[in-house]
């Protein structure tokens, strides 16, 4: 006897019949349905029309659904069952599987068949693509993941292509200590609200509400480089042509360059507070932000000061727009520009600020985008970071395949320009081993140590080092060797081999903490294999390059710049660098500035630019007479206030350090010691008399008691030590308008004062 149906297979046999569609009855034999018919009630048919006809069967499977009332009420039901038990020798007519299960596989097949078509059809695609451009096959994806595939494969643009899921530290943090206690840090912390503000989006940073709107440019543009340019760029660093790269520089607008000029000035003023001036105008000025982030880590107030990188970093990410993805590990900027290289400060003070908050995967993908903007000259040594965050963070793969790559170009490349080779730094050799040693501890467990042996041999000076970071202690034949003594000033060597030395210091003060855990095997190697030494070590191919390539002073200067903006920890290394590199006049917003530098913070580079002033909006009446009543408020003295809109006036530098008016000089002042608005006006004098003498840009000036060469000049002392110095004349006049203002006490303090009244 056939199976019985349920109620979902009967309503889909009659909704079958009732579309004049061949149900599962009627394929069986003729015989059977004869003998069926003559036994068996006819059923009553559905009709064909109405509503019947719009019902499809249903592929849910859902016995529940509202529409079963359509088929039998429980009336129908107990009328079946009874004539059931009155005749039970009347058989069913015999129920097969509906078609609708077969529709449902052949539907499953089609859609099966649809889906391996698309995935045909986009392999293709990637095909087509990876023949076009072969440098974006192994790019990273979205969430990170490497490609594992060999390092002859990985091309340069893969591994410098920036994973943006990792350059967010704070859902670093959120993973080390929950989504909860960083919003509770958030909320102690009191971020105060602004009314209607919306967060903005970045990729770079997180910006919360309560930052300034910016506009999307905000006075920075991007350019490419044309292909001359390219052209000078590359023969000024001595490098080979035919990169694919792509090489762009940022621009400054007519009111960029003039709040940079104002900036300057304020800089060699060295007074920090005219950089909060200038930001309550102009909020998104890199080079501000980043002096006044300087300033903030000096005073050890960490938290302002990378709010304050944060937001350099922000207003230089609204520029790169079009063509320009720093993601993609092509785009390049020239450093050879001063417009470009506070970003690449910016960048800088991000990896180190994240290394001491404990973000090691966001400052790894910060050093990789750094080593991306320039991967060949490396202006800021990314490297140096990359060696141990690659490491710290179980990026071995990624360090594996950079090294082989650099290694294979240098062996199978005739011509060796001056490129940075990061398989030639004593660092990533070290960390190469360390890597090994980790991935072939079950497949090659002597890979690791024979690197080690190599890097040993290429550069000795690294063992001393990190033997006394690791407390291990090393047999007198090495310690007493050449090769492996501790050099501690680098003034007495020849500068690739200071550079080395530096170098060596710096890999071991950072990556004790990645060696602590093969210790032992550090130590048993370095003992077996260098038990007994020659008189000299032979010296290694690697070496000869390492000191080869670091004859070139570009190159050198980019450790230089590395040391110089890292934190006072790193001090001490100083002495590895030359004298005259650290007598050059340098700024907190552009440390070192290359020895190729194409543009500067000069005299040529601010030429023809206009007055701050013009860029301020007009005052109507209503608000100069707004302005009068508030000076007269502030100085009830009209004498008073005719003395200091007069010196206001005819001191350029001032105006442009307030640049809302002599009531904003007026309350600033208010708030200072006479002594700090003495020395402000001071220095506004001196600058104008510096700029009526013909000199150039203000601040181009040699700080006093020194020479040319820097070095201190002896004071020759008066001969008449108690003869009484009589102030110049423009200083008892200020002396006497800043005594007036604080009520005389400044002017009673300077005896010749009361001759001028």
């Amino acid at each position: 006897m056939p199976p019985r149906l349920n109620k979902r297979q009967q309503r889909e046999v009659e909704e079958l019949e009732a579309l004049g569609r061949p149900s599962a009855t009627h394929e069986t034999s003729s015989d059977d349905e004869s003998n069926n018919i003559g036994n068996a009630k006819a059923q009553p048919t559905r009709p064909s029309g109405g509503f019947a006809a719009l019902f499809t069967p249903v592929e849910d499977g859902s016995d529940g659904s509202p529409d079963e009332n359509l088929n039998a009420t429980p009336k129908s039901k107990k009328k079946k069952k009874k004539k059931a038990a009155a005749n039970p020798d009347v058989s069913e007519p015999p129920r097969t599987p509906p078609v609708a299960k077969n529709e449902k596989k052949a539907a499953k097949k089609a859609k099966a068949r649809e889906r391996k078509a698309d995935k045909d059809e986009f392999d293709q695609a990637l095909a087509e693509l990876s023949i076009k451009y072969p440098e974006l096959q192994n790019v990273v994806n979205s969430s990170g993941a490497e490609s594992a595939s060999s390092s002859s494969s990985a091309s340069l643009a893969s591994l410098l292509s920036v994973s943006l899921a990792n350059l967010d530290s704070e859902a670093e943090m959120r993973k080390f200590f929950g989504a909860r206690v960083i919003q509770a840090n958030k909320s102690a912390g009191g971020t105060p609200t602004r009314r209607n503000q919306t967060t903005q989006r970045s990729n770079l940073t997180r910006p919360p509400a309560v930052w300034f709107q910016t506009a999307p440019r905000e006075g920075l543009s991007l350019a490419a480089l044309s292909d001359e340019e390219v052209g000078a760029k590359y023969s000024r660093h001595a490098w080979d042509l035919g990169r694919e790269e792509k090489w762009w520089t940022v621009e400054y607008s007519k009111k960029y360059k003039s709040v940079t000029l104002a900036f300057m000035n304020i800089v060699y003023s060295g007074d920090p507070n005219g950089f909060y001036s200038l930001l309550q105008k102009f909020p998104w000025h890199g080079d501000t932000l980043l002096q006044l982030a300087e300033v903030f880590r000096h005073r050890e107030e960490y938290a302002q000061a990378v709010e304050y990188v944060d937001r350099s970093l922000f207003s230089y990410e609204r520029a790169f727009f079009g063509a320009f993805n720093f993601t993609t590990g092509l785009n390049r900027l020239d450093f050879d520009r001063i417009e470009n290289r506070p970003f690449f400060l910016a960048v800088h003070r991000q990896t180190t600020d994240l290394q001491r908050r404990g973000c090691v995967r966001t400052a790894f993908e910060f050093a990789r985008l750094l080593l991306s903007l320039d991967p060949f000259n490396d202006p800021h040594g990314a490297l140096l970071h990359l060696d141990f965050l690659a490491v710290k963070t179980n990026m071995t793969q990624w360090l594996l395949d950079m090294f082989d790559l650099y290694a294979t170009r240098r062996n199978t490349t005739q011509t060796k320009d001056a490129r940075v080779d990061p398989s030639l730094l004593p660092g990533w050799s070290y960390s190469r081993a360390l890597a090994l040693r980790s991935i072939g501890k079950f497949k090659d467990p002597d890979a690791g140590t024979a690197a080690l042996i190599e890097a040993i041999r290429s550069f000795p000076s690294v063992v001393p080092l990190l033997a006394d970071k690791l407390d291990i202690s090393l047999p007198n034949t090495i310690r007493s060797h050449r090769d492996f003594k501790i050099e501690t000033d680098g003034n007495y060597l020849r500068p690739p081999e200071a550079v080395l030395h530096l170098l060596s210091h710096l890999y071991a003060q950072r990556s004790s903490p990645i060696w602590k855990e093969e210790a032992s095997w550090f130590a048993s190697t370095v003992t077996t294999e260098f038990s007994s030494l020659p008189a000299s070590l032979p010296v290694s191919q690697r070496r000869q390059d390492f000191l080869s390539l670091y004859q070139n002073l570009n190159l050198r200067f980019s450790i230089y710049r590395h040391v110089t903006v890292l934190e006072t920890t790193y001090r001490r290394l100083f002495s590895y660098i030359p004298q005259d590199v650290l007598a050059v006049k340098s700024l907190q917003c552009d440390p070192l500035p290359p020895p190729t530098a194409v543009t500067l913070y000069d005299d040529a580079f601010f030429a023809g630019t206009q007055d701050l002033r013009t860029f301020m909006p007009t005052l109507t009446a209503r608000q100069r007479a707004h302005q009068g009543r508030i000076l007269a408020q502030l100085i009830p003295d009209a004498a008073m206030r005719e003395h200091l809109q007069a010196f206001f006036d005819a001191n350029p530098a001032v105006q442009e350090r307030f640049p809302e008016g002599v009531v904003q000089f007026a309350e600033a002042a208010a708030q200072m010691d006479p002594e700090e608005v003495e020395a402000l006006m001071l220095v506004a004098l001196a600058n104008a008399d510096d700029a009526n003498a013909g000199g150039g840009m203000p601040g181009n000036w040699e700080p006093e008691g020194q020479n040319e060469e820097g070095a201190a000049v002896e004071e020759e002392e008066d001969a008449d030590e108690e003869e009484e110095e009589i102030a110049p004349l423009p200083i008892r006049m200020l002396r006497n308008v800043i005594g007036r203002f604080w009520g005389g006490n400044a002017a009673a303090e300077d005896p010749s004062s009361d001759e001028d009244g």
